[in-house]
């Protein structure tokens, strides 16, 4: 990844990277082609945070028009230090960003807010207050507690994504999310010892569900907030960051062994519809039933690579090359149709089972050898020193 720091300083004596105070607060702020709403976002910072507070903003971009221009010009009138990190390369989208501004900010707390003025940053001198008296490691900007509103959302439709992405993230993470109101809000305030960015994994745009996951601070409060219209622009939600956030749930969900073993489960499970349609499609053109069988299971099998490739194991692909990936995986799953059956025999002939729950333990056993091996031979990174192939995953 290539970057650029470039920091502006407008009141001398007072250095960008420089230590704070303690109490101090880092606003970062993600931004993506967001020119024409930086200046009042500053504004609204610079009549909002008072002076006993020590503040400075740190822009994160990805943008490809002057948004980064236009935030050097207008910090030449803001009565702190701002800085701008501009990626080359958006790595991990918003979420990324926001790990990069982590990585930067000096001050005890820091704040996420959007750019786009919906985040009001009037809060934030709330958010960081709380937190000193709660001793709280994390303040999230609810929209859901009392006083607290979504205004903000355009239309019915971007309000029942929002609910249902709530819903659906809570009963996914009861145990983690529980006390947040609004797991979906991208305005919070951390502190800085309560979070280690390199353990964050971020996918698309909901960067507090990932820190609430992943390193979630024992104590958490909320204060309520009213989700503003949109200064200018559009929205960046679309169809793409709905699947990058569904993909992101499933990251999260499976982290575990145990969680990622019955995922593994589910995928092998729903391989039997293409397999069993291959199989039909096969015999229909009178292919006789055993070539036909073989043949269709490597259908299933290649059902299975893509939705284990994106769901389970997106974080371990650059450890081989996709086809290497895709060859060994086959390899095990083939190895499992052929093991199976002399299993079977085994079980029965020796150890005088029934055939219902020879087939039954065979398919256990040769499951958890298959998960294992998945584990062990596709997706474990290569012994040190070994060439490594990142970068290449597809």
């Amino acid at each position: 990844m290539s970057s650029s720091h470039e920091y502006t300083a407008p009141v001398p004596g007072i250095d960008a990277v420089e230590v704070p105070e303690p109490g101090a607060v880092t606003i970062v702020v993600p931004t993506f082609n967001e020119s024409a709403n930086v200046r009042r976002l500053l504004r609204l910072i610079t009549e909002s945070v008072p002076a006993r507070l020590p503040c400075e903003v740190v822009f994160v971009d990805d943008s490809t028009d002057d948004t980064p221009e236009v935030i050097r010009e207008a910090a030449q009138d803001c009565p702190f230090p701002v800085a701008v990190l501009h990626r080359d390369e958006p790595v991990g989208g918003l979420g990324g960003a926001v790990v990069e501004g982590l990585r930067a900010a000096t001050s005890e707390w820091i704040v996420v807010m959007d750019g786009d003025c919906q985040h009001p940053p009037s809060l934030v001198p709330e958010l960081v207050a709380t937190g000193e008296r709660a001793n709280a490691g994390l303040v999230v900007a609810s929209r859901y507690l009392d006083g607290g509103s979504r205004a903000g959302l355009a239309g019915n439709y971007r309000v029942a994504v929002s609910r249902g992405a709530t819903w659906l993230t809570k009963a996914l993470f009861p145990r983690r999310l529980h006390g947040i109101s609004d797991p979906m809000s991208g305005f919070f305030a951390i502190r800085r010892s309560a979070v280690t960015a390199d353990v964050l994994k971020p996918l698309g745009y909901k960067i507090l569900l990932e820190l609430a996951v992943r390193s979630r601070p024992r104590q958490v409060a909320e204060v309520p907030f009213v989700f503003e219209d949109r200064f200018a622009g559009e929205s960046k939600s679309s169809a793409r960051e709905g699947l990058r956030f569904l993909r992101h749930l499933a990251g999260l969900r499976t982290a575990s062994p145990v969680a990622r073993m019955v995922g593994f489960g589910l995928i092998g499970a729903s391989g039997f519809v293409p397999n069993l349609a291959g199989l039909w499609a096969l015999t229909a053109l009178h292919m006789h039933y055993v070539p036909a069988e073989i043949l269709a299971n490597q259908l299933g099998v290649a059902w299975n690579f893509l939705l284990i490739e994106h769901l389970l194991f997106r974080d371990r692909r650059a450890h081989r090359r996709w086809w290497d990936r895709l060859g060994r995986f086959a390899l095990l799953a083939n190895a499992d149709l052929v093991l199976r059956i002399p299993l079977i025999a085994l079980l029965v002939h020796r150890f005088h089972l029934g055939a219902l729950p020879a087939t039954a333990l065979a398919l256990v056993l040769t499951f958890v050898l298959r998960f294992v091996g998945t584990e062990a031979l596709v997706y474990l990174p290569r012994r040190r020193g070994a060439r490594t192939t990142a970068g290449r995953a597809v």
